[in-house]
């Protein structure tokens, strides 16, 4: 069960809503405690419920999968559906049978579209919408509105400042956006973060993957805290941690399935070279990864480098998180080129280029927007702007027409 995620709005309400009221099964995934629960019956309070965490369902669920689906109602939640996929092709045999919008709603705490013996069954009968922990405008009780102002071209320069300095955003990063630990103190959050990692390798693990040492799969996740916001670099991590490099390939894929790290790819003019070139790594809950790092708001101006990858993922975070309710359609990306020119984030809808940059400083310097301007004369007539996001509290021009400086706050504050 979920926690409670109280009267926080969720911006994914909506694009719910509107896949139950034209599609037969539905599948609302995101990490474990993210609100899925919550937010599933709430959209119907007085529809079916059944949940595999009970294990004696999860059983006869698995033993006869075909008879457990034929024994539901007509319209039926089957929360954490990822404890029993043997009941997915029996749901795909039931929707063609039947196919009433809304007939089924399913939650997971795995990425099921990850998963190949699950993948089949979900093709073209469902669709799938992605709850991920709260953003800072969910937080706010904000629209979240940030991402479509800057898609349609909206945020224009503003050099007076109109709005308060960024001064809150390291206790923002540390504390992320699981909704529980979010209403501790930062000593009982940063205990419920390791709490949850614990209980999520020790069971959601195994309904996944078969892991041999759980022991190395945590390994490699501090590991990987200690590295959000760098390029994966596999054949190093193998080293540090004693692992074969086949080994750490398997072990990243289950990070992945459960929605603990993401692997953010390298854009390219040419599509091919993409699936070539190295992806960064983010862990995907930057309150989650500030635990298992051992960084705390204190520590803000001493470990500003560790800091800043670590906000880098925070950004990732809420920009992919905002996708869901803007445009699912957008790609997210990084750049990198041979003259290690960066672009921290750089997103993508069919042909057209935005590009972010995250800087953990209130001043704007000429040289910022350097990878933007890389970025920009890559992507020719197709790149539409940029965007230097600031701790600072003004927008401002930069040398180039598509590029702003525009604060943080931003992000939470439309």
């Amino acid at each position: 069960m979920d926690a409670d995620v109280g009267t926080y709005p969720r911006h994914i309400e909506p694009t719910l809503r509107a896949a139950l009221a034209d599609t037969p099964a539905v599948c609302l995934i995101g990490p474990r405690q993210a609100g899925k629960t919550t937010l599933a019956k709430s959209l119907a309070p007085g529809r079916a419920y059944v949940s595999f965490d009970d294990a004696s369902l999860c059983q006869t669920a698995r033993g006869d999968p075909a008879g457990f689906v034929a024994g539901l109602p007509d319209f039926v939640t089957l929360d954490e559906v990822q404890r029993a996929p043997d009941v997915l092709p029996a749901i795909k045999m039931a929707v063609d049978r039947d196919r009433r919008p809304g007939r089924f709603l399913l939650t997971g705490s795995a990425n099921l579209l990850l998963l190949p013996q699950v993948h089949e069954p979900l093709v073209g009968r469902m669709e799938v919408v992605t709850l991920y922990p709260l953003t800072e405008a969910e937080k706010q009780r904000r629209p979240g509105a940030f991402l479509a102002d800057f898609l349609a071209g909206r945020l224009k320069p503003n050099i007076v400042p109109d709005l308060e300095p960024t001064e809150d955003l390291p206790a923002r990063i540390a504390a992320g956006g699981y909704p529980e630990p979010v209403a501790r103190d930062p000593v009982r959050a940063r205990q419920w973060h390791r709490q949850y990692l614990r209980a999520l390798l020790q069971r959601d693990v195994r309904d996944i993957a078969r892991i041999r040492h759980e022991d190395d799969l945590n390994r490699l996740l501090e590991l990987l805290a200690l590295r959000t916001g760098e390029l994966l670099n596999t054949s190093g991590l193998g080293g540090d941690l004693q692992l074969y490099r086949d080994t750490v390939d398997h072990y990243l894929a289950v990070l992945e399935r459960l929605f603990l790290i993401r692997r953010l790819p390298a854009w390219h003019r040419n599509p091919s070279r993409r699936l070539i070139k190295t992806p960064k790594v983010h862990l995907v809950d930057s309150g989650l990864s500030a635990t298992l790092a051992g960084l705390k708001v204190a520590d803000w101006l001493t470990q500003r480098p560790r800091f800043g990858h670590l906000l880098e993922s925070f950004v990732v975070q809420q920009l992919i998180a905002q996708a869901g309710w803007t445009d699912p359609d957008l790609r997210f990306w990084h750049y990198r080129d041979k003259d290690q020119v960066e672009v921290d984030v750089v997103m993508t809808q069919g042909a057209r280029v935005w590009g972010v940059e995250v800087k953990a400083s209130a001043t704007v310097s000429p040289g910022d927007g350097q990878g933007l301007r890389r970025l920009a004369e890559r992507a020719g007539r197709d790149f539409q702007g940029g965007l230097v996001l600031h701790t600072g509290s003004s927008t401002l021009p930069l040398a180039h027409p598509q590029l702003l400086a525009a604060p943080l706050k931003l992000l939470w504050s439309l």
